[in-house]
């Protein structure tokens, strides 16, 4: 087994035998504890703190079950009832929970960076739970298990990433994972959501919708992200569902059998319709399974290094 980063604040930080490492662990308590409803003692007397700065509830709540079906106890920091409202830093915020014993932080941030730069204040593991428009490496992680019990390998697998690319996090990890896992990932949206060449992660880029569901063994729909727009990117949220909405019928254009994802929430009628997003393609609910199972490895695999 593959000894992983101090903190995990990127998919940059794991190399591909790290990856296949997390991937064991994860179905291990994927069987164990949500297959066969077992509850763990691994980390008793460990404790978890999460600072979500951000709304969350898939996130926030898988990491908080994860802590739980391990034996841990897991401190939830309610942000907007906390010292940062009087204006307290994140440097001290972090500090005051460090002396309170935590031996592991996650954190989700709207600003790029935060999740790095938290990491230099405190001593304990810091795991990156979304920051700004940088990162989301767990959620890369959970989609690639999502993948590989559905498909077995994504290694020459055509990912189709759709939506607002520009502003997703989810894109960012999930292009560096998929790649380093040998699997062939292709952006596609409008002109005014897509990456700049040098922001393209060795990923293709196409305008077309059509064309990036051609052949495609998963599709992964993002959400478009308004709060992170300063103004208007596309026309109207119609035009924007019949240029780049995924649908039954687009679906079809893909693989036979391709598998239908989403990181959620959900915009239906945004950028999938509902019968897309619950037809018998769709994995957008036993994602949030592997989300659960992927942090359980996490937390283990940080808290009890080398175990």
């Amino acid at each position: 087994m593959s000894m992983l980063p101090y903190d995990l604040i990127s998919m940059q930080d794991l190399d591909k035998a790290q990856i296949v490492s997390i991937m064991e662990r994860a179905t291990y308590y994927k069987a164990k504890v949500i297959d066969q409803g077992a509850r763990l003692k691994v980390l008793e007397g460990r404790s978890i703190a999460t600072l979500f700065f951000e709304p969350s509830t898939r996130t926030r709540c898988s990491f908080e079950m994860a802590g739980k079906y391990l034996g841990a106890e897991v401190l939830n920091v309610e942000i907007a009832t906390s010292s940062v409202t009087k204006g307290e830093s994140l440097k001290d915020t972090g500090l005051t929970l460090q002396m309170m014993g935590v031996d592991l932080f996650v954190i989700r941030h709207p600003m790029s960076g935060a999740s790095g730069l938290f990491a230099s204040y405190v001593e304990p593991p810091v795991i990156n739970g979304g920051d700004g428009s940088h990162e989301h490496p767990t959620q890369a992680l959970l989609d690639l298990m999502c993948m590989l019990d559905k498909l077995g390998s994504v290694a020459g697998r055509k990912v189709a990433i759709i939506g607002d690319v520009f502003h997703s996090r989810v894109a960012r990890a999930n292009a560096t994972c998929l790649t380093k896992m040998g699997a062939e990932v292709v952006f596609a949206g409008p002109p005014t959501l897509m990456p700049d060449g040098a922001d393209m992660m060795g990923c293709r880029l196409t305008y077309s919708m059509e064309e990036a569901l051609k052949g495609a063994d998963v599709v992964m729909m993002l959400r478009v992200q308004m709060e992170r727009q300063k103004a208007g990117m596309f026309p109207t949220v119609s035009e924007y569902h019949r240029l780049y909405g995924l649908t039954p019928e687009r679906i079809a254009m893909a693989s036979k059998g391709a598998l239908v994802m989403h990181p959620a929430p959900i915009n239906r009628g945004v950028e999938i319709s509902t019968p897309a997003a619950d037809g018998p393609q769709s994995q957008i609910n036993y994602q949030v399974t592997c989300g659960v199972a992927v942090r359980m490895a996490l937390l283990d695999m940080m808290i009890r290094r080398g175990c």
